[in-house]
């Protein structure tokens, strides 16, 4: 199933309270619940004006419908092509 990054422009994300960020997880998590199982909320990363999303979906529609009933924004969705990480390294060359 693919995998996709969202940047979700919000100023002023990291100065966002621990309770703002339970409160729009919850948010979250009620949509997806609503969605159903086909998409996964993997995990964000929240900084100064932005936080970065990693969902999984079976396509960016479902993803967008997922921004759409939350109310949160999707300034770009981006299909994850590969992954590395150090221990690609350390992998032989093909």
């Amino acid at each position: 199933m693919p995998k996709y990054v969202i940047e979700r422009e919000i100023p002023g994300a990291g100065k966002l309270s621990a309770e703002d960020l339970k409160s729009i997880s919850q948010t979250s998590c009620k949509v997806l619940q609503n969605l159903g199982p086909e998409i996964n909320w993997v995990q964000s990363y929240v900084t100064e004006n932005k936080i970065y999303c990693v969902y999984i979906a079976p396509n960016k529609e479902l993803v967008q419908e997922h921004a759409k009933q939350g109310g949160f924004p999707a300034n770009m969705i981006s299909t994850v092509s590969t992954i590395i990480d150090p221990v690609t390294s350390e992998q032989p060359s093909q």
